[in-house]
């Protein structure tokens, strides 16, 4: 009779173990427990710490109430300026009403996901390159209200949403790299100019005030050649200016003497009365001379013969 009461109490312990092991429960600071009996939802939440519910006939399930961190897969889509590019994502959101978590759909993570993916999709569609590339955060405030709005019913809260990478075709890569080159180029031919501009005005200033000192321009020129000098690693020619030359012909230049009284030149004396009478007495007249045509016809009248003339000797 003892053995048998001490069997049976032996077995209502175990059985009693058994189901507070079965009733016994563990809530993490971290999560909340969900009570369905007999698949009916408990209005109460479970709080963290130790609870119990009735084997067989109440079902707990936990929910993690911390942030979550989802990657979202990159995405392939065309931009509104007909662009292939690839994106890719990252979205933060936490549970923030259990039961509507367990109840209002069957996983949660998997339907922020898919949203997430879907939204993603939708907004590469919807905006162009530049402001994927340049204007990242409103388009992360619109893919944040994409995906929250359904998420509201889920008992999900979205809490950031951040576009992580934007790939492009390597086509496309070279024309940004060759437009980003030829911007930069420009900026520099404007900076130059500016430059220039500013060069040339200090440099007319520079040569209004040399001008006043012609020495100023030596000493100049002097400088330069100093700071040439310095590399010593080139020919330099240096231009011996003509104003040193001047300044160094006016230093070895003696004294002047004073000029003697230059001696005037003879005159030619005048002609005497008498010679002036010579000039003036006129001058026999000469025969005319007579042109050969003239001279030849009187001798073939005369039968005079004239004389041949002689002819000129050949030169060798």
């Amino acid at each position: 009779m003892v053995q048998e009461l001490v069997i049976a109490l032996v077995t209502a312990g175990s059985a009693g173990a058994l189901y507070m092991a079965a009733a016994a429960k563990i809530v993490k600071q971290y999560e909340r427990g969900v009570v369905l009996r007999l698949g009916r939802l408990r209005n109460e939440v479970r709080g963290p710490g130790f609870t119990t519910v009735i084997p067989g006939v109440e079902r707990l399930r936990k929910v993690n109430m911390q942030i979550v961190t989802m990657p979202v897969p990159a995405q392939d889509g065309i931009t509104r300026d007909n662009v292939t590019v690839r994106v890719d994502a990252v979205i933060y959101f936490k549970v923030v009403d259990p039961a509507s978590a367990v109840v209002q759909v069957e996983d949660y993570r998997f339907a922020v996901s898919q949203m997430a993916q879907t939204s993603l999709r939708s907004i590469i569609g919807k905006s162009d390159l530049d402001d994927l590339l340049s204007n990242r955060e409103k388009l992360n405030q619109g893919l944040e209200l994409m995906i929250d709005s359904p998420a509201v019913g889920w008992g999900v809260q979205i809490d950031r949403v951040e576009i992580k990478d934007v790939s492009l075709p390597e086509t496309m890569k070279r024309s940004m790299a060759r437009q980003a080159e030829a911007d930069r180029e420009r900026r520099a031919r404007v900076i130059n100019a500016d430059a220039e501009l500013q060069a040339s005005k200090k440099l007319a200033e520079a040569a209004k005030a040399m001008s006043s000192q012609p020495a100023a321009l030596q000493l100049r020129l002097l400088q330069t050649v100093v700071a040439v000098a310095a590399e010593k690693n080139s020919t330099l020619v240096l231009p011996f200016p003509v104003e040193l030359l001047r300044f160094l012909e006016r230093a070895h230049q003696p004294e002047q003497v004073e000029p003697q009284q230059a001696v005037r030149p003879p005159q030619p004396q005048r002609p005497s009365q008498a010679q002036r009478a010579a000039q003036r007495q006129p001058r026999p007249q000469q025969p005319p001379a007579v042109a050969p045509a003239a001279a030849a016809a009187a001798a073939a009248a005369t039968g005079v013969a004239r004389p041949p003339r002689p002819k000129p000797l050949a030169r060798h």
